[in-house]
């Protein structure tokens, strides 16, 4: 059966719904005419009017409704050629980020036409602006617009579009589906990528909160010979340039370069903590790709591996195009509901990762995870440098904040107290172990991580 004759429309996740619906002016219609056949009913039994003329009224009023109801299906195959949608959004969308969707109708059919329109959209969008009434005279383009804010990363599927176009009268509507299925991507929010790309540009990185503490022509690899300027160390003098000028040449090194960091991105139950709007897996991945970013521009390679019911791995690599293309291996990544395996993940990147780097383990460690955190990175300590980033949640701070009025209180704050201690123990413990250890509240996890990255490579420590 074709397309255009089918009574039947099937919304995305929805059950089947009829081509044609009563209108407003309908039931108004209707209501109208119980009244009058209320009101005819009575004057018939005081005035003895005869009743066939009220029967009469009524199939009349019954065929005019019979006879729009058919002049709107036999109009149905018309407009679902004459009239046509295009959607116009943008190729990605970031997390969080509101943006505009525009609808552009075009009617190129010879009457004009008045619809209402609903755009079926994902549940991974909060929308704004639907549904819209539009008049569309023959020949007529014309464009509407909403505006859609991503709640959920991941791929996005928009249904085809819903119109609702007016039967000639009035008083049914015909459904019509129209424009097509179209999947969009929604990354991590990019903004703080984006943000540090433009400071970093205009050396403001302090407005970020990362500090630089390299001293003038200190680092680990040597970069350039210059004059020598009042606070260079006697270290940094080449004699022999010295000799050949006649004047005092210093040596200048930077940070080395070409080393490698991988990301270590737990997947697990863990991560599905959330503090505000982003989960703990969201605040991860946002920090991996500001660091991404800053190591790609210091001239390292970078990759990454997930653990923790999705492992999926990239293989260290620098370049322009770097960022891009870890983010689409990773960006799509929801937390599972499983126990991540932090001595099984160590051992897989053993595998893949022969060469030294600096691991960068983003989690959320729990008590219970000391004794097989340790020998993971035990392990991992043989070959590389561990970073070990622990997301804490922000409840933890106010629960130790909280006043105490009450025995239920005290006994809270002493839980959040010893709870802290014991965690604040273990990342002692893996201090001990040579492990970089972090534990802050997620929207501090960013900037701390950039800082200590940056710190390690100043003291040579990879």
């Amino acid at each position: 059966m074709d397309s255009a004759a089918n009574s039947f429309d099937k919304p995305p996740g929805g059950a089947r719904r009829l081509a044609l619906r009563p209108a407003t002016a309908l039931m108004r219609a209707v209501a109208v005419l119980g009244l009058v056949a209320i009101l005819y009913s009575v004057l018939a039994l005081l005035l003895a009017l005869p009743v066939w003329v009220g029967a009469l009224l009524l199939a009349v009023a019954l065929g005019v409704v019979l006879v729009d109801a058919v002049r709107g299906l036999s109009q149905r195959r018309e407009m679902l050629t004459s009239l046509t949608v295009l959607r116009r959004m943008p190729h990605a969308l970031a997390l969080g980020v509101s943006n505009e969707i525009h609808l552009d109708f075009t009617n190129a059919g010879h009457h004009p036409v008045s619809l209402d329109v609903f755009d079926f959209v994902p549940p991974e969008l909060r929308s704004e602006g639907l549904p819209q009434r539009l008049t569309i005279s023959s020949k007529q383009k014309i464009s509407l617009h909403y505006r859609v804010t991503p709640i959920l990363r991941g791929y996005a599927l928009f249904a085809k579009v819903e119109a609702l176009v007016d039967s000639p009268l009035g008083l049914w509507q015909v459904r019509l589906a129209l424009g097509s299925l179209e999947r969009i991507s929604v990354y991590p929010n990019f903004a703080a990528v984006a943000k540090f790309a433009l400071l970093a540009t205009d050396h403001r990185l302090s407005r970020l909160g990362i500090r630089l503490k390299r001293r003038r022509g200190e680092g680990m690899e040597f970069h350039q010979l210059r004059e020598y300027r009042q606070g260079d160390s006697l270290r940094q003098i080449d004699w022999k340039a010295t000799t050949r000028q006649r004047k005092l040449i210093s040596r200048e090194y930077q940070d080395e370069r070409d080393q490698r960091i991988v990301f270590l991105l737990d997947c697990s139950r863990r991560m599905r903590a959330q503090d505000g709007e982003l989960s703990h897996f969201d605040q991860a991945l946002n920090s991996m790709m500001l660091l991404t970013h800053v190591a790609l521009k210091q001239g390292d390679s970078v990759g990454a591996l997930s653990f923790g019911g999705v492992e999926r791995s990239f293989a260290p690599a620098k370049g322009a195009t770097t960022l891009n293309a870890l983010t689409n291996v990773f960006f799509d990544i929801q937390p599972q509901n499983h126990t991540g395996d932090y001595l099984r993940a160590a051992e897989r990147l053993m595998r893949e990762i022969p060469k030294r780097a600096m691991v960068v383990i983003l989690t959320n460690l729990r008590d219970e995870d000391d004794d097989e955190l340790a020998l993971a990175v035990k392990l991992l300590g043989r070959k590389h440098l561990v970073l070990l980033a622990s997301l804490r949640e922000q409840v933890l701070r106010e629960m130790a904040d909280r006043p105490v009025a009450t025995l239920d209180d005290a006994i809270s704050v002493c839980a959040a107290h010893l709870y802290i201690e014991q965690r604040e123990q273990a990342f002692r413990n893996l201090a001990v172990r040579g492990t970089v250890a972090l534990d802050v509240e997620p929207q501090k996890l960013p900037i701390a991580l950039v800082n200590s990255y940056l710190e390690i490579k100043r003291s040579g420590r990879l």
